[in-house]
């Protein structure tokens, strides 16, 4: 019996396949789009969804989960850089820091009045090396 047993394991360790599905959630939500294979795509969709439930709550217990989730690590900033982004400036900022404040303010608004579904896989060429299937994954523009 499969009981309990809803994992894709994509034929890799647990650290490998956490730390693949942060990268690709961050490129995800950076980019609102990427191009990936189709087990893949399938595996990160529930993790995609939770991101945009989470950004939806507006909470910073939310916030928290997120940051662990997408294993962010932000960069110390010098105390030069600290005063300019007080002021707006943050250029100084890694992308981690950006995909989080990205996350929480338009994704998690722009989905606010959706109750699910909010990506979506759309299937597309085949790789040249091994011939896997590639296919989009992609955040709604609703």
């Amino acid at each position: 019996m499969r009981h309990l047993k809803n994992t894709c394991k994509l034929n890799r360790t647990t650290s490998h396949r956490r730390c693949m599905f942060a990268n690709m959630l961050k490129s995800l939500i950076d980019n609102e789009r990427i191009e990936t294979t189709v087990p893949k795509a399938k595996a990160l969709r529930s993790h995609a969804d939770k991101m945009i439930t989470l950004a939806k709550k507006q909470t910073l217990a939310a916030r928290r989960q997120a940051i662990a989730d997408l294993m962010i690590r932000y960069n110390t900033l010098s105390p030069k850089e600290a005063r300019a982004a007080k002021g707006g400036d943050t250029s100084a900022y890694n992308t981690d820091r950006r995909v989080i404040d990205k996350l929480f303010a338009t994704l998690g608004t722009r989905f606010a009045e959706r109750k699910g579904g909010y990506t979506r896989i759309i299937k597309g060429k085949r790789r040249v090396g091994d011939n896997a299937q590639l296919c989009y994954i992609e955040y709604l523009s609703e």
